[in-house]
């Protein structure tokens, strides 16, 4: 006995890791492929992106691909039409939880989603949706960078304020601020964190 399904849905695929870990590269090698393929894709990202140009997703290698640069989750449903069989979405931690639902509908629309995006912030934490798009996603991804202090693996993103490592009290966007980013081993890992407790466990353990 046959079972009959409505129309088919979509997939999701994550790709995740640290600051220059090739996040954005492999989004752009996907979405390449997938026009290649004669797919009709569209591309997004987080306006507070502008490190080569808004119109833009751009790799630290130079590679870049045309994309839509917005704020609110919403705007993505109200841009993609039918036609559109695969949406890239960029950066992916900086949007507020209604990317969950946004992609939720893209995917019951049978598209084809690939969101990028950091899954720890500079603190060590999950960042932003990323980890419930994670626990939702068909496929993940998981890069990692190679560590600026000892040359091992990297899997966490060091922010240096001011030449200092950042405060764990830092807000997770600063605006302003003389800040750089590197590519750490958990080991080499360093956060300004004082006495700080997390869930009952201190976070000087978490990090252990």
């Amino acid at each position: 006995m046959s079972i009959r399904t409505s129309e088919s849905k979509g997939r999701l695929e994550v790709v995740c890791g640290s600051m220059f870990s090739g996040k954005s590269e492999e989004l752009i090698r996907r979405v390449k492929r997938a026009q290649l393929a004669k797919r009709e894709v569209i591309m997004f990202k987080h306006s507070l992106d502008d490190r080569i140009a808004s119109s833009y997703v751009a790799s630290h290698d130079g590679n870049k691909f045309e994309a839509i640069p917005i704020e609110h989750p919403s705007t993505i449903l109200a841009v993609v039409d039918a036609d559109i069989q695969v949406v890239g979405i960029d950066e992916t931690q900086f949007f507020s939880p209604e990317i969950i639902s946004v992609v939720s509908e893209l995917i019951d629309q049978g598209k084809r989603v690939i969101v990028a995006g950091l899954d720890t912030d500079f603190r060590g934490l999950p960042f932003g949706p990323m980890p419930t798009l994670l626990a939702l996603a068909d496929e993940v991804h998981k890069l990692k960078a190679i560590c600026m202090e000892c040359g091992n693996e990297a899997q966490f993103t060091q922010r240096i304020v001011n030449g200092k490592p950042a405060s764990f009290y830092d807000p997770l966007i600063l605006v302003g601020a003389q800040e750089s980013y590197q590519a750490r081993c958990r080991q080499c890992h360093a956060i300004d964190k004082g006495d700080i407790v997390l869930d009952g466990a201190s976070y000087t353990q978490m990090q252990a």
